[in-house]
């Protein structure tokens, strides 16, 4: 007989492999911890090493303040690239601005328009392209008025392959990116908040744009190399409560009515200022009352045909002694001539690094049409190009930083780069209603009128 054993672990064996089991339990946690710890020192030192390095560019990028101003300007490249590579498009995006801003023609400019989807922007920058200059537009598209019209302009300017930066004036870093991509030659700085009255529901916003946006404007300008020449729209609302006829640039205009025309006065100031100290060639136009196509609805022109139209009443201003009131009223064609002529001859800015290296061009221009007319009488030629009577409400003009009259001195302007306005009132307001109806799609009278006019005057 086989006796089977049955086999047991010892007691002495059951002993030592709790002991082992628990002792491997112990290390557990201890390695565990050694590990956290271990990992932690890692961590820790690579976070001081990354915060290290930012410190570094952050160092390199924003220097104390120094006497040279371009420095700055070029340390800032780095977050620039940083900030808007992606933002902007990256390379795909550079190359538009490129593209946009290449001139066509020899010895072409290269210039940023701002404002370049408002009313005169859009004009004077198809204008430019079309003879073969580089053009770059910027503008933030705000909601002023209508930005649907804004879009519109630029899928206008889109088709003609003008480009335009969607950005803001005080948006700094933008800036700088546009000049490290392109040397501009010329800026021509029509951005602006426009408008007399809506300066008393939202001053800030003339504040932030026209005096804030200008500054950084100049600011980005001094520091460039080469520094461009600058254009920029001034205004004919800076003569206020100047009662000299007609108005001349040697005419005081330390009498602003309005907010808007303070800042634009400003803005001459301050233009001299950079003038003065870092040899940027400036000059100022100082339009009046620019009409035409494309144009703005705020104006009176516009609204006026929106109204008739639609049969609603329109308000006529009366002075305080019961006169009409009147503006020098300028066709957008001679308009965007006059800047044309005005960057046509500006000379190049006299700066390197931020510094001035000798006198620098300053000039300032009225641009207008030198016939004032009555409102009544616009709403005259309107009534008769629209086939509509106007319901009028005829009231006297409050105090909202309205003026009664202008009435513009170009002789300057003539004598320096031959502006010479050739657009009567009656001869622009055809053009624009005839914009106008096409581009809401008004089917009515009107249309008709116009359809008899060009059978007419090709006939």
């Amino acid at each position: 007989m086989i006796d089977h054993q049955i086999l047991m672990a010892s007691p002495s064996d059951t002993s030592k492999s709790s002991k082992l089991e628990r002792y491997n339990s112990y290390l557990r946690p201890i390695n565990h911890t050694k590990l956290l710890a271990a990992s932690s020192k890692v961590l820790f030192r690579a976070t001081l090493f990354v915060a290290l390095i930012l410190i570094f560019f952050f160092t390199l990028n924003y220097p104390p303040l120094s006497d040279n101003p371009h420095r700055v300007h070029v340390h800032q490249n780095f977050l620039t690239h940083a900030f808007y590579g992606s933002n902007t498009g990256g390379a795909a995006w550079e190359k538009q601005v490129r593209h946009s801003s290449t001139p066509r023609r020899p010895n072409g400019f290269s210039v940023l328009v701002t404002g370049a989807a408002g009313f005169v922007g859009t004009h004077c920058s198809l204008a430019l392209k079309k003879r073969g200059d580089g053009v770059l537009g910027l503008d933030n598209f705000n909601s002023y008025y209508d930005p649907s019209l804004k879009r519109a302009r630029q899928a206008l300017l889109s088709k003609h392959q003008i480009f335009i930066v969607e950005g803001d004036l005080n948006d700094a870093l933008l800036l700088s990116k546009l000049f490290d991509v392109v040397p501009f030659t010329h800026i021509l700085h029509l951005a602006a908040q426009a408008g007399v009255r809506y300066a008393m529901k939202n001053p800030q916003s003339y504040v932030n744009s026209n005096i804030a946006g200008f500054v950084n404007l100049l600011e980005i300008s001094k520091a460039a190399n080469p520094q461009p020449s600058i254009v920029w729209a001034s205004s004919s609302s800076v003569y206020g409560l100047n009662t000299q006829n007609p108005f001349s640039e040697s005419h005081r205009t330390d009498q602003p009515a309005s907010l808007y025309a303070a800042t634009k006065k400003a803005g001459e100031e301050i233009a001299h200022t950079y003038n003065h100290i870092y040899g940027l060639s400036i000059t100022g136009l100082r339009f009046f009352t620019v009409y035409g196509p494309w144009g703005r609805p705020d104006m009176a022109y516009f609204f006026f045909t929106k109204d008739i139209l639609q049969k609603k009443p329109i308000t006529i201003y009366r002075t305080a002694d019961d006169k009409e009131v009147a503006r020098d009223f300028t066709y957008i064609d001679d308009v965007v001539k006059g800047c044309m002529g005005a960057l046509d001859t500006a000379e190049k800015s006299t700066g390197s690094g931020g510094k001035k290296k000798g006198p620098a061009q300053l000039r300032i221009y009225n641009l207008g049409n030198t016939s004032p007319v009555t409102v009544g009488r616009l709403v005259t030629i309107l009534e008769g190009l629209l086939n509509v009577k106007a319901k009028k409400n005829e009231v006297r003009m409050p105090r909202n930083g309205d003026v009664p009259f202008t009435h513009a001195n170009v002789s300057l302007a003539y004598k320096d780069f031959g502006y010479k306005p050739t657009t009567d009132l009656g001869t622009g307001l055809r053009k624009f209603v005839k914009w106008y109806v096409g581009y809401y799609g008004i089917q009515s009278r009107v249309k008709k009128e116009y359809d008899a006019v060009d059978s007419s005057s090709s006939s």
